[in-house]
């Protein structure tokens, strides 16, 4: 089953310095954390501040283009999550045909802010993501063990995580 969820907001991993941003459901009682790139977290943090650029930055083009051919998104769909990487899938209708693209989470959720498009995240990945084996890569005598990371980042209040700025 799929569970609508919205972008709560982007934050640093505290370990490894890299940007995570939060989904969290509807009713919020459920939220997940998704590793991105610092070039998706900026497409995304821009989006979120509404901040504009005078040249189209890329998933900006990439929306112009759908609008221009007359191609809508109509949602965005988190489907799994394998050896610590999670699938998703864009969901185009143009002229009654449907059309369905493998695409990042991190773009297809930058892509669907743009356009409004809703963001699904089916349910096996949301109780799959409280068992990702988090790999971290720290001095020798600073390690910090899977567990002790897993337990910190569910353990973290959703109100400390703050927004990612660039």
């Amino acid at each position: 089953m799929f569970i609508e969820m919205k972008v709560s907001g982007l934050t640093i991993d505290p370990i490894t310095g890299t940007p995570i941003v939060i989904l969290k459901d509807v009713p919020e009682k459920k939220a997940i954390p998704i590793w991105i790139g610092l070039f998706e977290a900026s497409a995304i943090a821009t989006e979120l501040e509404k901040v504009k650029f005078s040249r189209p930055m890329t998933h900006d083009l990439l929306k112009d283009i759908l609008g221009t051919l007359q191609v809508t998104l109509v949602r965005v769909e988190i489907q799994d999550l394998r050896n610590n990487t999670f699938f998703a899938s864009i969901f185009l209708e143009r002229d009654g045909q449907d059309y369905v693209v493998d695409a990042r989470p991190s773009d297809a959720i930058a892509l669907a802010l743009r356009v409004g498009s809703p963001i699904f995240v089916e349910e096996k990945v949301i109780e799959k993501s409280r068992s990702v084996d988090f790999e971290v890569n720290l001095m020798e005598k600073d390690k910090l063990t899977d567990d002790k990371l897993k337990e910190f980042l569910e353990n973290l209040p959703i109100e400390n995580f703050g927004k990612y700025k660039m």
